[in-house]
């Protein structure tokens, strides 16, 4: 019998909304039977997983979610024994309320029971009956989100902006850094691009001035060159120091303008070992991410700009 096709991913417009709202990292979806403590029967939803949140949709096509359950405390998982045969069943055990999802087949349940229990415990699962393809996608949800815990709680050596809350706040934690940022100085991250070239070809660092940013990168032209460019921190928005200044509304996008205008020439530099953030070995084992492929590039809004030219970057700004 032939496995069930994986449900479509939402069009890149609903994607890109969702990702605007929620301002989390998108590690699974699909549809989820869901029956809380207020509800006396089970709600179908079309259910994304983000960071350490459930969140719920109508349907596939709805941007606004209309409800969402936090993981983050989740005391364990445990599997029931439904009547029907065709389905998965399991509670989700927190310390407010119990939580009990329906999966539409057992394929789908070992997904989801892998992926929540990544993220919550931090550690791939052993006994999940997933394929050798989904363990790899387990593992690179892993490497995410130990990084994203990192940024999020502010480890010393990474530069806080002026105007970013204390530890624990709302904004904090939905405004991570994006995955290629490294808290290293401008020789350093020329060292990581030119060891790894496998891993991308981009870094986001912070500036010589500790206040700002800067994109260090590494072209393929004639022979590889390295270029520098200051981003700058302009009130709520950023502006990248080009010939034609370009202003963006977060550091997501100035990743994304630059992969944009690139045509992908210019990839996120992401070290897939969580441990000496920004201190490559020669040996170290290293994977490309999954930056594009689980998180579509936003076309951001260029704010009194004119788009340069893809040879524009050619041009070396200081960093």
């Amino acid at each position: 019998m032939m496995a069930k096709k994986p449900p479509k991913a939402a069009p890149r417009r609903i994607f890109q909304e969702r990702m605007r709202i929620t301002s989390l990292p998108l590690y699974f979806e699909g549809y989820l039977l869901v029956k809380r403590a207020e509800h006396q029967e089970f709600k179908h939803y079309w259910t994304e997983l983000r960071g350490t949140t459930l969140f719920f949709y109508i349907d596939k096509k709805n941007p606004t979610y209309i409800d969402k359950l936090d993981l983050t405390d989740l005391t364990c998982l445990t599997d029931q024994n439904p009547t029907e045969k065709c389905c998965a069943r399991f509670l989700l055990v927190l310390p407010k309320e119990e939580v009990e999802l329906k999966t539409e087949n057992i394929e789908s349940g070992e997904e989801w029971r892998g992926f929540i229990l990544t993220i919550t415990e931090l550690s791939v699962p052993q006994h999940v009956s997933l394929l050798p393809g989904q363990m790899i996608r387990l593992h690179e949800v892993l490497e995410r989100e130990k990084k994203r815990r990192i940024e999020i709680e502010g480890p010393p050596n990474i530069p806080l902006r002026k105007d970013k809350q204390p530890v624990g706040e709302y904004v904090d934690i939905l405004n991570p850094m994006p995955p290629c940022f490294y808290s290293v100085s401008r020789k350093e991250a020329t060292e990581m691009l030119e060891k790894n070239p496998s891993s991308g070809n981009m870094i986001l660092r912070p500036g010589s001035d500790s206040r700002n940013y800067s994109i260090t990168i590494r072209q393929e032209i004639d022979t590889p060159r390295i270029k520098h460019y200051r981003v700058v921190s302009v009130g709520a928005n950023y502006t990248i120091e080009l010939e034609k200044p370009v202003t963006l509304p977060n550091l997501f996008s100035v990743i994304d303008y630059f992969v944009k205008e690139t045509r992908g020439n210019l990839r996120p530099f992401i070290y897939s070992t969580d441990e000496n953030l920004g201190h490559t070995k020669a040996d170290s084992p290293i994977k490309i991410s999954p930056w594009r492929q689980e998180q579509p590039l936003v076309r951001p809004v260029v704010k009194n700009a004119v788009r340069p030219h893809v040879n524009d970057y050619l041009n070396e700004f200081p960093g």
